[in-house]
C-alpha cells in the first residue's frame, strides 16, 4: 500500500557521480542489492547521521572516515544492517571498505560505508566484496534510478527528485534518492538518503545546506515514531557546472535544495509501511517552535489518532487528547481549534457548532489529509507529515524476518 503517484520525474544526472548496482545475495538472490557511487576528485562532501545511540558499524566508520579523508567512493548495501553487531560488525565494516579500496586504487579512509536491513545479523563481507566488481562495472552518471531500486528494503517503490534550474545565468542541477518506508522517525536524519549537485559549494557551506535543509524536511516526518540505527543522508557537491555558490546566490540555491528535500522526506511518508493516507499536522499560533513541534508530533504519532485516520473516522477526541498530553505548560483548552481538510470540527475547545459528522466523515474519506490546529498562543506555525497506522503496518513487521 502507498498513496499518490509512483510516477517519477525524468533524473538528470550530475557531472562527476556515478552510480553503480549489483547482485550480492545479501537478503535474496537475483536482487539488486549493492550500491556503488563514484564522487570525481574535488568534489565536497557533506552528511548528517542518525542520533540513536545504538548507531550501527557503518555509521560509525563513515563518521570517522569523512573526518579523516575526501570521499570517492560511497558503498551502500541492503538485507542487513551491520547494527547490534559489536566489534564484529565494526570488522566487517572496515574490510568492506578495504575491498572497494582495493579494487578502485583509493585509501580506505576515502570510502563511507551505508547499510540497511535486519538489525542483529553479521554481514555477510564475502558476499558483498564479491558483487564490488559488477558495480564497478555497472557505474553511469545515469545509474540513479537504478540505483533508487537497489536501496529499497519494505518499501513498495523507488524515491527520487531531480531539478534542473538557473543560478548566475547559468543551469545548475540537483539530484537525489532515498529510502524509507518503517522504523522513521528522523533525529538529524532519517533513513538513507543520497544527493547531489554540480554546483561548486564550500564544504563547511555545503554541511550547513544539508542541516537547514534535513530540519526542515526529514526531520519533520514520522512513520512510527522509531528512529532507526543506521539513518544517513549524503550531499555531494562536484563543481562541475562551473557555478559557486556564495553568500550572493546561496539563499536561490538552498531553496531549491530544500524543496528537493522536502519532495523526497514526503514520498516516504507516502510509502509508509502500510500507508492509506498522506497526512499534515500543522500546528499554528503556537508560542514557540517547540510548543509547536511538541503538539504535531503528539498527534502524529499517537497510534489512535493513526488508526482512526486508517477508518477515516473523524474521532477528533483522539486529536484533542494528543495536544492536552504534548506538554504545553499553561494550555488553554478552551481556545483550541481543529479542522480537517478545512471542514471545522473544534472550535473553543469542544465540537464546532457547525460541525456535521458527514462532512467530517467526507474530509477523513480523502487520501491526503491536512489536520490544522490553532492553538491560539502566538505566532508561530510547524508541520509534520505522517501517515495512518493499518493493518499491513503490523503485518509487514511482524513478518519482517520470516
Amino acid at each position: 500500500m502507498a498513496t499518490g503517484s509512483a510516477q517519477l520525474a525524468p533524473l538528470h544526472p550530475i557531472a562527476g557521480v556515478r552510480l553503480g548496482s549489483a547482485m550480492a545475495g545479501i537478503k535474496k538472490p537475483n536482487h539488486r542489492d549493492t550500491l556503488l557511487i563514484e564522487i570525481a576528485a574535488g568534489s565536497a562532501v557533506a552528511a548528517v547521521f542518525t542520533r540513536n545511540a545504538f548507531c550501527a558499524a557503518p555509521v560509525q566508520l563513515a563518521k570517522r572516515h569523512l573526518d579523516a579523508a575526501q570521499p570517492s567512493y560511497l558503498l551502500v548495501n541492503t538485507g542487513n544492517a551491520n547494527a547490534g553487531t559489536g566489534d564484529e560488525g565494526l570488522r566487517a565494516a572496515e574490510q568492506s571498505c578495504a575491498a572497494v579500496a582495493q579494487l578502485c586504487q583509493v585509501a580506505a579512509e576515502q570510502v563511507l560505508p551505508f547499510s540497511t536491513g535486519v538489525i542483529g545479523e553479521h554481514l555477510p563481507v564475502a558476499k558483498l566484496t564479491a558483487a564490488l566488481p559488477a558495480a564497478k562495472d555497472d557505474l553511469s552518471e545515469c545509474g540513479w534510478l537504478t540505483a533508487a531500486s537497489t536501496i529499497l528494503t519494505t518499501d513498495t517503490r523507488a524515491k527520487a527528485a531531480s531539478r534542473q534550474f538557473s543560478l548566475c545565468g547559468e543551469t545548475v542541477t540537483l539530484t537525489g534518492i532515498c529510502k524509507g518506508s518503517g522504523m522513521i522517525k528522523p533525529n538529524m536524519a532519517t533513513m538513507l538518503g543520497y544527493v547531489a549537485t554540480d554546483a561548486a559549494i564550500a564544504q563547511p557551506l555545503l554541511q550547513q545546506l544539508l542541516r537547514e535543509a534535513v530540519e526542515g524536511s526529514f526531520n519533520r516526518i514520522t512513520v512510527d515514531s522509531d528512529t532507526s540505527t543506521n539513518d544517513a543522508v549524503v550531499l555531494i557537491a562536484t563543481g562541475r557546472s562551473g557555478v559557486a555558490v556564495d553568500a550572493d546566490n546561496c539563499a536561490e540555491f538552498a531553496g531549491q535544495l530544500n524543496a528537493l528535500m522536502l519532495e523526497l522526506a514526503q514520498s516516504i511518508i507516502r510509502d509508509g509501511e502500510g500507508a492509506s493516507k498522506f497526512v499534515a499536522v500543522t500546528v499554528a499560533s503556537a508560542a514557540t517552535q517547540s510548543e509547536a513541534l511538541a503538539a504535531a508530533y503528539a498527534v502524529a504519532e499517537s497510534p489512535l489518532v493513526k488508526t482512526a485516520l486508517a477508518a477515516s473516522d473523524p474521532n477528533w477526541g483522539r486529536i484533542l487528547a494528543a495536544v492536552g498530553r504534548a506538554g504545553i505548560d499553561d494550555l488553554a483548552v478552551d481556545k483550541i481549534a481543529v479542522s480537517l481538510n478545512g471542514v471545522k470540527i473544534v472550535e473553543r475547545g469542544g465540537r464546532a457548532a457547525s460541525y456535521t459528522e458527514a462532512a467530517g466523515q467526507a474530509a477523513m474519506a480523502a487520501e491526503d489529509i491536512a489536520i490544522d490546529i490553532e492553538l491560539h498562543r502566538g505566532v508561530v506555525a510547524e508541520t509534520v507529515w505522517t501517515c495512518d497506522l493499518t493493518y499491513e503496518y503490523v503485518r509487514i513487521n511482524a513478518e519482517y524476518r520470516t
